[in-house]
C-alpha cells in the first residue's frame, strides 16, 4: 500500500512539467530549446512557420546524414601509418647458413643408387641415344617398380587439343589390358618416329601410332612432365608439364628421394648431411674469435643440417657495438661442392637467411645464396614494423588466437605467419591424404608420405598444392604478426681468394682443418661472409588509429552547430522532452486502464449508486427496511444487496495535480 501511494505521489509530481499533453510538451519544447529552428516554427506567422518548418527538417536530415558517414567512417577503424627514424645499440640479428645440397653423396649414394640409375637411363632416351646404347640393354636390369609409381613422361603438344603422351620407359612396361588407340600417325618437331604405342599411366593409350626405331627426337612442341595417379591403374591421373626437360627431371627426382629419405630416422639423416665442424672453418664476431660451437644445429628438410649464430636459444644475444664490417660477423665456409647429389642440387653455394632471435629460419623463402669462390659482404639496415592490433588490423601478438596449430612450435620458435602457413598445408595434407609431407614438421602419431605405404601420395600432394580452396583457406586462418623486424640486405661480392693469394690460403685452411700439409680445398668449395651493420639508424613504420572518439565527438558537434546551432545541451534537452514524452504515455495508458475497470463495473450494477441522503433515509425510514423472517417476494429477490459504508463519489478519473491534494497528502 504505501509503495502505491509514493507511485501516486511520483506520477503526481510529473504531472507539473511542461505539459499534460503530447502537443503541450512539444510547443514548450519549441518555446524553450536552444536550438535556433524550432524557435522560428512556432512565433512566425502561417508562411514563415511552413518555411521554418521545412529548413529546420532539411537541416536535421543533413545532420543525421553527416552523422551517419562520421560514424561509419570511425567504425571502419583505418590506420595512417608513421615513419620514424631512431638511433640506438641494436641486437645482432640471427644468422642461419646451410649448404644448398642437404646430404653428402657419399653418405646417401646406397639409398638412392636404383634411382640414380633410373634417371640416367631416361636421361639416355630423352637425349637422344643412339642405337645400340640403349638403356635396355643396362646390366642388371632397371627396377621399373619405382618408375611405374611416379613415372616421368614426354608430352607431344603439337595438337593442343590431343596432346600424346609418351612414356620414356614405354618398351620395358608389360602390355596394359583395355588399352584405347588413337589413329594417324603423329610427328614430334619436324619429324618424329617412335616406336610402340604410347601409354597413359597403365591402361590407356594416350596417342597415335609412332614408327621410329629406337629414337626419340625431341621437337619444340615437346616438353616434360611428371605422371601421378590416385592409385596404381587408377585412370584418375594428372600430368604436371613443364617447358624444360630439366625442370622436369629435377622435380621428378625431389618427389622420389622424398619418399626414400622420409623413411629414415631423423638422427641418420643428420648423421648424412654436412657437419658443423668440416663446414664452419673460420669465424670471427667484432674483436671476438668464435667458432663451430658458437652455433646451434637444426636439421632443416630442404637443406639439411643447418647452423644459427646468436639465435637467442640458450645465451642472451649479442649486442653489436658499432656499424662497419670490422664490427659483424665473419665466416669462412667449405661447401664440399665435389660431394653433391648431382640430381637434387643443381646449384653450388652456401644459402643464409638473417632473421630475429628465436624465429625459425624459413630459407626457401627468405633466405640467399652466396657464390662459392668470392667474399660476400652483407650490409644491413632494420626496419620495425608495429600494427594497431584489433579492430584495426586482424593480427597477433603470439599467435595464441590463430585457429591453425604450429607445428614448429617444437622448435621453441615465436609465431610467424610462414610458420602458420606450413602448419596449415601439413594439416590438411594429413586430412586428405593420410600421411605428412616430408618437408614439413609431423604433429603425433603421423607418419610421412612414401611410395609403399601411400601409394597415391604425389597424386593427393598435387592435387592439394595446386587446389585454390585450400590455399585461400590457409591464408584466412593465419595471421600477421603486430611487430616484426625486417633486415634489408645490401649484397656485394668479389673474387676470394685472389690468384696471388689462393696458394697459401688453401695450404692454412686445409692444415687447419685436416693436419694435412696438402691442399685439400679449392675455388669451388670455399666461401668468405662479412656480414655488418651499414649503419646504427633504424627505421620504425608504426600504424595509428586514423580515427579516435575524440575526433568523432568533434565532427558530429561540428556538423551539429554548423547546421542547427546546436550543442550538447541542446541534445540533453531533447532527451528530457523524451522522458516526459514517456510518462504522459504511462499516465494516459492508466488512466485508460482506470476508465475499462470503471465500465466493467458499470456494465454490472447498471443503476447509478445511492447518494448519501437516499442512504440516511434507507437507515431511518423503517419502509426502507426489510423485516426479520418475511417471505422474499420475486420484487425483493431482484434488488441489489443493501450498500454498506458509500463509495465516495469522484467527479472524475483523472489524477489531479499536486496542488489540488489536501495540505497534509505530502506528509504521508
Amino acid at each position: 500500500m504505501n509503495l502505491k501511494k509514493y507511485f501516486i505521489r511520483a506520477l503526481h509530481r510529473l504531472q507539473k512539467g511542461p505539459g499534460y499533453t503530447y502537443k503541450e510538451l512539444l510547443v514548450w519544447y519549441c518555446d524553450n530549446t536552444n536550438t535556433h529552428g524550432p524557435k522560428r516554427i512556432i512565433k512566425e506567422g502561417p508562411k514563415k512557420k511552413l518555411i521554418w518548418f521545412f529548413l529546420t527538417l532539411l537541416f536535421a536530415s543533413l545532420v543525421f546524414w553527416q552523422w551517419g558517414i562520421l560514424i561509419n567512417t570511425y567504425l571502419s577503424y583505418n590506420v595512417t601509418s608513421s615513419l620514424s627514424i631512431g638511433f640506438k645499440t641494436m641486437k645482432f640479428p640471427a644468422v642461419t647458413v646451410c649448404n644448398a645440397n642437404p646430404f653428402k653423396y657419399s653418405e646417401v649414394k646406397h639409398l638412392l643408387k636404383e634411382l640414380d640409375r633410373l634417371i640416367e637411363a631416361a636421361l639416355e632416351r630423352i637425349l637422344q641415344p643412339t642405337p645400340g646404347n640403349s638403356s635396355e640393354n643396362i646390366s642388371p636390369p632397371l627396377n621399373l617398380e619405382l618408375w611405374h609409381q611416379i613415372p616421368l613422361v614426354l608430352i607431344d603438344e603439337h595438337d593442343k587439343d590431343n596432346p600424346i603422351i609418351l612414356d620414356i620407359f614405354e618398351n620395358n612396361q608389360s602390355p596394359a589390358g583395355n588399352q584405347t588407340t588413337m589413329g594417324n600417325e603423329t610427328t614430334m618437331g619436324n619429324e618424329t618416329t617412335g616406336g610402340n604405342e604410347t601409354t597413359m599411366g597403365n591402361e590407356t593409350t594416350g596417342g597415335n601410332e609412332t614408327t621410329m626405331g629406337n629414337e626419340t627426337i625431341m621437337g619444340n612442341e615437346t616438353t616434360g612432365g611428371n605422371h601421378t595417379c590416385s592409385h596404381q591403374g587408377s585412370d584418375n591421373c594428372t600430368y604436371r608439364n613443364f617447358t624444360s626437360a630439366a625442370q622436369a627431371v629435377t622435380e621428378w627426382y625431389i618427389l622420389q628421394s622424398t619418399s626414400i629419405l622420409s623413411k629414415v630416422p631423423l638422427q641418420e639423416r643428420i648423421r648424412m648431411g654436412y657437419q658443423a665442424e668440416d663446414m664452419i672453418l673460420a669465424c670471427l664476431y667484432g674483436a671476438e674469435p668464435c667458432n663451430y660451437k658458437n652455433f646451434t644445429q637444426i636439421y632443416h628438410p630442404d637443406h639439411g643440417n643447418c647452423y644459427i649464430f646468436n639465435w637467442g636459444m640458450d645465451e642472451e644475444a649479442l649486442n653489436s657495438s658499432n656499424p662497419g664490417a670490422e664490427f659483424g660477423l665473419k665466416l669462412i665456409l667449405d661447401i664440399s661442392q665435389q660431394d653433391y647429389i648431382p640430381y637434387l642440387s643443381s646449384a653450388a653455394g652456401a644459402r643464409l637467411m638473417l632473421h630475429q632471435q628465436k624465429s625459425f629460419p624459413f630459407l626457401k623463402d627468405q633466405g640467399i645464396y652466396a657464390m662459392a669462390g668470392t667474399e660476400t659482404s652483407i650490409g644491413v639496415l632494420v626496419d620495425e614494423l608495429e600494427r594497431m592490433g584489433y579492430p584495426y588490423s586482424d593480427c597477433t601478438m603470439n599467435g595464441s588466437d590463430v585457429p591453425v596449430k604450429n607445428l614448429y612450435s617444437q622448435y621453441n620458435t615465436s609465431y610467424s605467419i610462414q610458420a602458420c602457413l606450413r602448419s596449415c598445408f601439413q594439416n590438411h595434407m594429413i586430412e586428405i591424404c593420410g600421411c605428412g609431407h616430408y618437408m614439413f614438421p609431423l604433429p603425433d602419431g603421423v607418419n610421412y608420405c612414401n611410395n609403399e605405404d601411400n601409394p597415391g601420395w604425389a597424386y593427393c600432394y598435387s592435387s592439394l598444392r595446386s587446389s585454390i580452396r585450400h590455399r585461400q583457406i590457409c591464408i584466412d586462418s593465419c595471421k600477421e604478426t603486430c611487430n616484426d623486424t625486417q633486415y634489408k640486405m645490401t649484397i656485394s661480392m668479389a673474387d676470394w681468394p685472389s690468384e696471388a693469394s689462393e696458394d697459401w690460403i688453401f695450404h692454412i685452411l686445409s692444415y687447419e682443418r685436416d693436419m694435412s700439409t696438402n691442399v685439400t680445398l679449392d675455388r669451388n668449395g670455399i666461401i668468405k661472409l662479412n656480414i655488418y651493420f651499414q649503419e646504427y639508424n633504424y627505421r620504425t613504420i608504426s600504424e595509428s588509429a586514423a580515427t579516435t572518439i575524440v575526433w568523432l565527438l568533434s565532427s558530429l558537434g561540428g556538423q551539429f552547430g554548423f547546421w542547427m546551432g546546436g550543442s550538447v545541451l541542446c541534445l540533453i534537452e531533447f532527451g528530457e522532452i523524451i522522458i516526459d514524452s514517456l510518462w504522459i504515455t504511462i499516465i494516459n495508458v492508466i488512466g485508460w486502464c482506470k476508465g475499462l475497470k470503471q465500465k466493467r463495473a458499470q456494465a454490472r450494477y447498471p443503476d447509478a449508486p445511492p447518494t448519501v441522503s437516499e442512504l440516511v433515509e434507507a437507515h431511518t425510514n423503517l419502509g426502507f427496511q426489510h423485516e426479520d423472517g418475511g417471505v422474499l417476494t420475486p420484487r425483493d429477490e431482484a434488488l441489489p444487496p443493501e450498500p454498506g459504508t458509500p463509495p465516495p463519489n469522484y467527479d472524475s478519473l483523472r489524477v489531479q495535480p499536486l496542488g489540488v491534494l489536501g495540505p497534509d497528502s505530502d506528509a504521508e
